[in-house]
């Protein structure tokens, strides 16, 4: 029996070794569902350590181990309305994780002797903000997901007049059917953000990115091009020049705030070997900005922190404006243990948001903002061209972390837009060298096209932590990556990586082309 319990001391450090071991390398891959319903349970904050981690909506998430984690840390997992739940993470072993719900006790919510309006709840929240969150410096760990669904609408026209027998209606036909009716576009990024709550002060230090579309869907404007310029060279004078009376909109994918510049009147002359020129320029000018994909991803970063609402000047002003707002305490909930008040916001007089804020009524720290726009956000139209962005709601989760501030932890934001172009379309080739008359030929018609869009943007951040001015001024921003293209959903891509979740949508995307091979 000595030499038995000799053998067993290795054999049991050992054991404990390959379970450290396995904790590394291993990652938790689990489903959160409310214990009643067995429903999913979306957007739950799972944290560890100082990291944090969303739940996708189908309640999914997945938490890849370093070596910096043991296996007694412990993971908490809270969302609004539920009991929280935490304990170490070796003894997370099922591959669902269940949330109790929580019954609301009046008594325990109101936690002082004083029965706060909602104005004065929404005060507070802003006389904590300095206390709550950092508003300063920071580096934050974040994951953007980007989700482009267009479609064509409408694609009419008319034809009035052509001298060019090419340019036929069988010509133009062929142009409509290149237009994908319907194309989805997922992109997706992991980096370091650094900066403040101004959109002129982030950096961004890419990491890893993805991007996954269909590519017979897209639009070959190459072709299109190769296939115009062709009838251009047999129909048109080397010398001659295009007046242009009107415009054109490729909606391909473009995203609500880029959708204004859609047709420019009288465009200024010039002859053909200058506008090929031109084309190869705007060729060329593409392909930089391709490989610019930091810079756009930096600025649409920006974009969402800027209006964050413990922000002053932002799109959802309520905390700094609430008078502009008619305020409801509507319910109380909580967050684990603590009270949290619910109050609906809803726009008083010109058309803004309205939504509900989830409140922590122990310290004031706004913990959630649900929010959708009430009217179009705009909606041009002049001289045949409309522009309609119906669609503007999401919601923004902090969490309080194990500083005792609350971080940003997800942001989720779906815009919808609308545009469309019905108006007369004239080209028409002139040449000052031939006698008689400038005009030789023309391209008469009447173009009645419309054009949806739905963009999700999902921003998830894993760790903030604060840093000073001259650490932003002295950090040098990584441009060189760019997005992996790939056909459909790899699960391998990001394997080692902490992302959000994704959901089946994205899980089962698959290119036509694959599917024919």
């Amino acid at each position: 029996m000595p030499n038995a319990q000799k053998l067993s001391l290795p054999l049991l450090f050992l054991s404990m070794f390959y379970s450290a071991s396995a904790l590394q390398a291993q990652s938790l891959s689990s489903v959160i569902i409310d214990s009643v319903t067995k429903n999913p349970v979306p957007y739950a904050t799972v944290q560890l350590n100082n990291r944090g981690m969303i739940t996708n909506e189908e309640g999914r998430f997945k938490f890849s181990f370093d070596q910096n984690i043991r296996e007694n840390d412990s993971l908490f997992i809270s969302s609004i309305g539920y009991e929280s739940l935490g304990k170490p993470i070796s003894e997370f072993t099922d591959s669902v994780i269940v949330l109790r719900p929580k019954a609301i006790e009046l008594k325990e919510v109101i936690v002082s002797n004083k029965e706060y309006t909602p104005r004065e709840i929404i005060e507070l929240v802003e006389d904590n903000i300095e206390k709550n969150y950092f508003t300063d410096f920071t580096k934050k760990r974040v994951f953007l997901r980007e989700t482009y669904q267009n479609e064509v609408l409408k694609a009419d026209y008319e034809l009035k007049e052509s001298t060019i027998a090419a340019f036929n209606e069988s010509f133009l036909d062929s142009v409509i059917r290149s237009f994908p009716k319907k194309n989805t576009y997922y992109t997706e990024m992991l980096g370091d953000l650094y900066g403040n709550d101004d959109a002129d002060n982030q950096k961004l230090d890419l990491i890893k990115a993805s991007e996954m579309y269909d590519k017979d869907k897209n639009l070959d404007v190459e072709k299109l091009e190769e296939k115009f310029n062709q009838i251009v060279k047999e129909n048109i004078k080397s010398d001659s020049y295009f007046k242009i009376k009107s415009g054109w909109f490729f909606g391909t994918k473009v995203d609500a705030d880029e959708m204004g510049d859609l047709f420019k009147e009288d465009i200024d002359s010039t002859d053909v070997a200058a506008l090929n020129k031109r084309l190869a320029e705007e060729k060329k000018q593409k392909e930089e900005r391709r490989k610019n994909f930091s810079g756009y991803k930096g600025r649409v970063l920006s974009d969402l922190i800027k209006n964050l609402p413990i922000f002053g000047d932002t799109d959802y002003n309520i905390i700094f404006k609430p008078g502009r707002y008619e305020l409801t305490l509507k319910n109380f909930t909580y967050l684990g243990d603590q009270a949290v008040y619910v109050i609906d916001f809803v726009p008083d007089g010109s058309p803004e948001y309205r939504g509900q804020l989830y409140i922590n009524a122990d310290d004031f720290a706004l913990i959630r903002m649900d929010f959708e726009n009430t009217e179009a956000l705009r909606d041009f139209n002049l001289l045949g061209v409309s522009i309609n962005e119906y669609l503007a709601k999401g919601s923004i989760l902090f969490a309080k972390g194990t500083d005792e501030k609350y971080h940003l932890r997800y942001y989720d934001i779906i815009k919808g837009v609308r545009a469309g172009v019905k108006r007369p379309l004239k080209i028409i080739e002139k040449n000052k060298n031939v006698k008689g008359r400038t005009k030789q030929n023309e391209l008469s018609m009447k173009v009645d096209a419309a054009f949806g869009n739905v963009n999700r943007y999902e921003l998830v951040v894993f760790d903030e932590e604060p840093i000073n001015e001259n650490q932003f001024e002295n950090f040098k921003e990584n441009n060189e990556i760019l997005p992996t293209y790939m056909p459909n959903y790899d699960p391998e891509f990001w394997k080692g990586y902490n992302i959000m979740e994704p959901n089946q949508a994205i899980k089962a995307f698959t290119s036509e082309a694959e599917l024919t091979e």
